[in-house]
């Protein structure tokens, strides 16, 4: 199906075709309407003395009304009672309409276009902002013989007559007006005898009639003719000398004379008189009539050639172009044009179009594959950092176990308590390096989702500062909390705010010498709650204030690197905070001079749901639970099967996943704790195994690896463990599962 022809659109290709043949015929057309002309202006030539005289005498008749009419608004411009109060003007414009005859209103409109004075009553508020004489008396502070306009108040046809209101400082206040009904401005003419069949027309500048004779109010408001308009204009330019002969609107054919209503200063009017010439050139008329019939007919037929040659030849073949460029600009780099590649230019234009899909393909298909080896590389990425983090939590599991049950033997030993509380924040430090390089690089992907509730910051910070206080003690810091009497109410994630201000307190600690000072504030300020930081520590150059959220940026360290830390805290915190619609800067002035940390989050309205306090049932001696214990890492599973050992319970180890299966069959085990990554089939295959064992059906499976990302949680879920914990293991939280198992397998 051939799409439908596209109409007639000026600027396209065909309509040029046309228009190279519309002005090859020009001349011919010249030539005919010039001899047409000539043969009329002969004719009458005879009359066009006693038409100027006339037409002058008009113009300067309706010139001495203009006149007076600035003369009026000159002298109420000077009147104080114009810009005192409304009814005293009001009172004042309505004496002068009184007064005047020819007029239907005089108001005052103000600097802002509102008529703020009238003398005739206003039903609604009226605004001439948008009027061009209003604009003009302003921007020119002379008076302004408006063009046609119909009142907006008093519903007839009128011209607006604008004079400035200046003030003693020559500034101008308001503009004074005079609406003149132009059934008044005809009187003006009404003693001119015209010949039968003439026509006065006065026009403003936009070529609106304001004025004519004969049936004036048919044709006030009304445009003339491009033509009249015209010769009105270039008449006005050569002193009215010049005669021409024109169709009128009423289709009469009429020689008109032209003249200026009053200097360029009083008006932009313009008077015409036309005498009908039917009876002079009605000969030529017709002569030229034929003449005129013949060219149209020609041009037709030419424009006609012109438009079917232009469809064939060259718009069928453009939108050929057309349609293909927007298939490739669509993404189908198959389209081709189809185009026949000529020597002329559109063969040439649909060679290049073909060459460019066939390039963009190619670039298409080099940007895939790089696309594709980008996302194998994040993806050898995410492997990486997923691995790098089982490898170095599974040699911190038997540290951590082995310094808990070093201490749990020997309480009664204050260096090696000592000592093992200092193995056991190293390890602690050591797994938060690598639980934060695993954050950021999962928040800064947008793979982290925050779990919403609404929460009180003053719990948030206590909680942030308690899981800090170790550290801080260890510099001897002194740190002021400042926080509000009520609740502070916001919504969000508790563990990840807890981070968030943990990190802020940690940076603090670490950047301020022995023995200073952390502030941490709360304040509500408008819509938002404003959480400070601030210290006495070592400060940030400004340089180092723009990037201090980067990944990876940390302060000038010392060689010892007593600082510690891998410079990801304050990222992580920032893509946190964020993450909770919120915003965190830092600031500082300088060296020496400290730095002051602010968070802002949204403040909730919502109060906060108070917790049911837990029993504290896990104080108790705990029942001995059968544990069944799968590493394959030996250290591991040895120091930890002490610990449990330590604590009364029977402990089995296994170090593959078959050799748990049979244990599991002869030794019945209430708990399960088993590790994913095994020699011969995952943790979580064997979980899967474990529940179909009748002897392990009603066991607790708790998954301990050192893989801590949320799909790793995920599989373990799905595969049927009841608990997930990473490595190294809290022990504390280890005590607090099994309590828990022994209440389930062994209830009261």
């Amino acid at each position: 199906m051939k799409p439908p022809r596209a109409p007639f659109k000026p600027g396209s290709l065909r309509s040029r075709l046309m228009l190279l043949v519309a002005l090859a015929i020009l001349p011919l057309a010249l030539m005919t309407i010039l001899g047409g002309l000539r043969e009329r202006e002969q004719a009458v030539e005879a009359s066009q003395d006693n038409l100027r005289r006339l037409t002058n005498l008009a113009a300067a008749n309706e010139a001495q009304s203009v006149e007076r009419a600035r003369q009026i608004l000159v002298d109420l411009a000077s009147v104080p009672d114009l810009l005192g109060e409304t009814p005293r003007c009001n009172a004042l414009l309505a004496d002068v309409l009184d007064r005047n005859e020819g007029y239907v209103n005089f108001g005052l409109i103000q600097l802002n276009g509102d008529v703020t004075c009238s003398a005739v009553p206003m039903l609604h508020p009226v605004n001439l902002g948008d009027r061009s004489h209003f604009k003009r008396a302003i921007s020119e502070r002379r008076f302004i013989a408006g063009d046609y306009v119909f009142g907006r108040v008093i519903r007839r046809h009128t011209i607006n007559l604008t004079y400035p209101v200046i003030d003693r400082s020559g500034k101008v206040v308001a503009v004074v007006f005079a609406a003149m009904d132009l059934a008044g401005l005809d009187t003006f003419v009404a003693d001119i005898n015209l010949p039968p069949g003439s026509v006065l027309v006065t026009t403003d500048a936009n070529g609106t009639i304001i004025s004519r004779r004969p049936d004036p109010e048919r044709w006030f408001g009304t445009k003339v003719s491009t033509a009249m308009r015209d010769a009105m204009r270039e008449a006005v330019k050569g002193g009215g000398r010049r005669a021409v002969v024109l169709r009128d609107d009423d289709d009469v054919e009429r020689l008109h004379t032209f003249a200026r209503v009053g200097a360029p200063s009083l008006s932009d009017y313009t008077v015409t008189i036309g005498i009908p010439v039917d009876t002079v050139t009605a000969g030529a008329r017709r002569a030229q009539l034929m003449s005129l019939v013949g060219l149209a007919a020609t041009t037709m037929l030419a424009l006609l050639a012109a438009w079917l040659a232009g469809d064939v030849l060259i718009v069928q073949r453009v939108r050929k172009l057309m349609d293909t460029a927007r298939r490739i600009a669509a993404g189908d780099l198959d389209a081709r044009s189809g185009i026949a590649y000529e020597r002329e230019e559109i063969g040439q234009l649909a060679e290049a179009l073909d060459e460019m899909a066939a390039t963009l393909q190619k670039k298409e298909a080099a940007r895939s594959l790089a696309e594709r080896e980008l996302r194998a590389a994040d993806q050898r990425k995410d492997e990486f950092l997923a691995m790098l983090a089982h490898e170095l939590r599974n040699p911190l599991a038997p540290i951590s176990t082995g310094a808990h049950l070093l201490k749990l033997l020997h309480s009664d030993n204050a260096q090696i308590t000592q000592t093992c509380a200092i193995i056991a924040r190293q390890v602690e430090h050591m797994t938060g390096l690598v639980d934060d390089l695993l954050d950021v690089s999962r928040v800064t992907r947008g793979l982290v989702s925050i779990s919403t509730q609404v929460l009180d910051l003053r719990k948030v910070i206590d909680d942030a500062a308690e899981q800090i206080r170790p550290l801080i003690s260890t510099r001897r810091h002194s740190v002021v909390l400042d926080l509000p009497s009520s609740p502070a109410t916001v919504k969000g994630d508790h563990k990840r705010l807890v981070q968030v201000v943990a990190n802020l307190l940690n940076n603090a600690n670490k950047y301020t010498p022995e023995g200073g000072r952390i502030e941490l504030g709360l304040a509500e300020d408008g819509a938002d709650y404003v959480l400070t930081v601030r210290d006495d520590g070592i400060g940030m150059e400004p340089q180092l204030v723009s990037r201090v959220f980067d990944l990876f940026t940390q302060a000038e360290r010392t060689p010892d690197r007593s600082q510690g830390g891998l410079g990801l805290g304050l990222a992580l915190a920032k893509s946190l905070v964020e993450l909770h619609g919120g915003t965190v800067r830092a600031e500082s002035r300088g060296l020496g001079q400290g730095s002051t940390f602010t968070v802002r989050l949204p403040r909730h309205s919502q109060e906060v749901l108070t917790p049911v306090a837990q029993s504290a049932g896990h104080a108790q001696a705990v029942k001995p639970l059968k544990v069944l214990l799968v590493d394959d890492n030996l250290d591991a599973a040895h120091t930890l099967q002490l610990f449990l050992a330590a604590g009364g319970h029977r402990v089995e180890i296994a170090y593959c996943g078959a050799d748990a299966i049979e244990l599991a069959r002869v030794f019945v085990p209430d708990v399960c704790l088993l590790d994913i990554g095994l020699p011969d089939f995952d943790g979580n295959e064997l979980a899967r195994r474990l529940r179909r064992l009748p002897q392990a059906t009603g066991a607790t499976l708790v998954a301990m690896t050192g893989y801590g990302r949320q799909q790793d949680r995920d599989a373990a879920v799905a595969a049927g463990f009841d608990r997930y914990m990473v490595k190294p293991v809290n022990t504390v939280e280890l005590s607090d599962l099994l309590a828990d198992a022994a209440a389930e397998q062994h209830p009261r």
